[in-house]
């Protein structure tokens, strides 16, 4: 696999853009670290904040965590990223995910029935449109192209623009285990949003299915594991804690619904099953606060590295040997300073 890399995870903003994002951006290419990336949920986007600030960069890559299936037909996310590709001088990887049913249905106004056979289709448009061997069709289900009915005046169009890349990496949010071994399978990485480097064989299988598969693009050799790790440096380790449980009762306790939150299962996949119920109930039933001071410590420990510089250094050691191939890590100019001296 190779040296494990760094990337600079700036997410998607909360009620207004951040401030030090340039800075941010600045600080991890003159580090070292090898990528940015950005993130959409249902306010800002992922494209425009990576295209201003990533302008601002000459050697690394540009990544979306992520794209939101929903947000862009597959047409449209393909004309993005080659518009995007170009501008960078080649430096972009795409990464795509299904979000879940409350956005999906709720903001963007469509089914989330069928996500991963709708991936499938979408994965494959784009890699059609990025080709550029032919006019662009499709007869799948979740994305006909062209349009069937209609004026009936609609025909397969092929790209004005030549792709400076005929192929871009891409990257698939997953959590679920279907999910993962469609990533191993049709994609260039894997990006998990929560990652325990102690809990990772739970998804060993699934990704092994995916790369068994015939026509898979990949092997585990040269497949990207794109980890989120989170960082809080703080000599007292509850008070580091207190600053990301809010964040994880958000995702166990209000990314979804009862009946369907893919957060909350891979808790209790890694063995969290009864405080992932105690959370999810105290938030739906209003009580945030409550919901995040249950939030046990060894469950943030378990995906995100906290505490003194020393015990950080020292739990890096299992990321470092685990499955994955980037650590993802937000914070301060300091905290990404540190991160590059333990790792770099």
């Amino acid at each position: 696999m190779g040296e494990l890399k760094l990337g600079l995870q700036l997410g998607y903003w909360g009620a207004q853009p951040p401030v030090n994002a340039p800075q941010l951006v600045t600080e991890a290419e003159n580090l070292g670290f090898d990528s940015v990336w950005t993130a959409e949920a249902y306010g800002s986007d992922a494209l425009t904040p990576l295209a201003w600030w990533g302008s601002r960069t000459n050697r690394v890559r540009l990544g979306t965590a992520l794209c939101q299936l929903s947000a862009r037909t597959p047409t449209a996310m393909a004309m993005a990223a080659m518009t995007l590709d170009h501008l960078s001088g080649g430096r972009l990887v795409l990464g795509l995910g299904v979000s879940g049913p409350q956005v999906v249905e709720g903001w963007y106004g469509q089914s989330f029935s069928k996500p991963l056979a709708r991936t499938r289709e979408y994965v494959s448009i784009v890699r059609q449109v990025l080709a550029r061997q032919g006019p662009v069709s499709n007869d799948g289900p979740h994305y006909p192209l062209p349009f069937p009915g209609g004026t009936g005046l609609g025909k397969p169009l092929k790209s004005i623009v030549h792709p400076l890349r005929n192929e871009i990496p891409i990257v698939l949010g997953a959590e679920g285990p279907k999910n993962v071994a469609l990533a191993a399978e049709i994609a260039d990485g894997w990006f998990p949003i929560f990652f325990s480097p102690n809990h990772m064989g739970e998804f060993a299988s699934s990704l092994d299915e995916g790369f068994a598969r015939p026509g898979a693009r990949r092997s585990k050799e040269d497949f990207e594991v794109i980890a989120f790790c989170p960082v809080v440096v703080d000599d007292d380790l509850e008070r580091a804690a207190d600053s990301f449980r809010p964040m994880l009762a958000l995702y166990i306790g209000g990314m979804g619904a009862r009946e369907m939150n893919f957060h909350f299962d891979v808790f209790v996949r890694m063995g969290f099953e009864a405080e992932a119920h105690k959370i999810q109930d105290l938030y739906l039933d209003g009580h945030k606060d409550e919901a995040a001071a249950v939030v046990p410590t060894q469950m943030i420990e378990n995906i995100a590295l906290i505490g003194p510089k020393e015990k950080i250094g020292a739990e890096l050691e299992a990321w470092r040997e685990s499955i994955a191939t980037t650590l993802l890590v937000a914070g301060s100019t300091d905290t990404l300073r540190m991160m590059a001296e333990l790792l770099l």
